[in-house]
């Protein structure tokens, strides 16, 4: 990490928070070539910033020190990667975030914590810098009201490791200007991101169907229905390299909305029909006839779609995740007895 003249070279980006989140976002801004300000708000005595800083320095060289050791990347741009990261301390804040274009607030989860980095946040950034908040728990019309100029503000979800995970979750307020969210999703493409847009619904996109995913394992577990390294292997070469080379509504599709029906049906009354009720637009396009590709309607819309080459790159993009988990094995060309 490097401490440069704010003053004559503000970085373009800040992440407010210097712990795991932020050291991650940090990263991934920093990996593709920018200098981002690492902001700590707290007032901290000397020792105890001289030891925060080593912290995050220890953590973000091993971050990198891993990579080198899988191959991924040259280890001769590691300390080219860390000099884009500023750190920056409490007294030196204000220079950091007036000259961001996006500040990435990242401090701890509770409302208190945000509406102090907030009220800072808006009365030095400038008043065209996008905000984002990386909380996991907290909506985005709740925090939209301790924001300067909520129109420019929403709710953004990294995975973990920030840096390495390519899905960036964009939380939307009915405030939130479009050309606000354009110019964050143009953003995070440039750095190699893929962001996915929901509403203020809780939990996100991948944090709510993680938590059912996981549950229902560990029920499967408590059940005695199979031990948890036969889950662990199904779920992560059947349903992870199912649902790699397909969406989840993709799959619905392709498969039938009528199998999903009738499974959810069956699981309902064998299991729990508290756990597997059928939503309700499932009963409605079961209704409407419409069952996905074989009908040319479900979820997506398949009427103009070439069947066939639909299913081939499917199948495609299906034997792709095979080989890359090193799963694929061809036709044996001699017959056994």
């Amino acid at each position: 990490m490097t401490t440069p003249d704010l003053d004559t070279q503000p970085p373009r980006y800040a992440t407010v928070g210097a712990g795991r989140m932020g050291r991650g976002i940090a990263l991934a801004f920093a990996w593709a070539g920018h200098c981002i300000a690492l902001v700590d708000l707290r007032r901290r005595e000397a020792q105890a910033l001289q030891a925060l800083r080593a912290e995050v320095d220890a953590e973000l060289r091993a971050s990198l020190a891993a990579l080198v050791e899988l191959g991924a990347i040259d280890a001769q741009l590691t300390e080219a990667v860390l000099a884009r990261i500023v750190w920056t301390p409490e007294g030196r804040a204000d220079q950091a975030l007036a000259g961001a274009e996006l500040v990435l607030e990242g401090v701890t989860e509770t409302l208190e914590a945000k509406r102090e980095a907030f009220e800072r946040i808006g009365r030095c950034c400038g008043a065209d810098a996008l905000v984002a908040s990386t909380t996991s728990s907290i909506s985005v019309d709740r925090l939209a009201a301790m924001v300067r100029g909520p129109e420019r503000f929403l709710n953004m979800h990294w995975l973990n490791p920030a840096y390495l995970m390519p899905v960036v979750e964009l939380s939307v307020h009915a405030g939130t200007d479009a050309g606000a969210l354009a110019r964050t999703r143009e953003l995070l493409e440039s750095i190699g991101k893929l962001p996915v847009v929901c509403g203020a619904a809780p939990g996100y996109i991948v944090p709510r169907l993680q938590a059912l995913i996981m549950n229902e394992a560990a029920r499967m577990v408590e059940e005695g229905a199979a031990s948890a390294e036969d889950i662990d292997r199904a779920t992560r070469f059947g349903l992870g390299l199912r649902f790699a080379a397909l969406g989840v509504l993709e799959f619905v599709d392709f498969g039938g909305v009528d199998i999903l029906y009738h499974a959810s049906r069956e699981l309902g009354e064998s299991v729990s029909a508290q756990r597997y009720v059928t939503p309700e637009v499932i009963r409605a396009m079961m209704q409407r006839g419409e069952l996905g590709l074989k009908t040319g309607r479900g979820f997506y819309d398949h009427a103009s779609r070439d069947g066939r080459a639909y299913r081939l790159d499917v199948l495609r993009r299906s034997l792709e995740m095979l080989r890359h988990a090193r799963l694929w094995h061809p036709p044996s060309p001699d017959t056994l007895g």
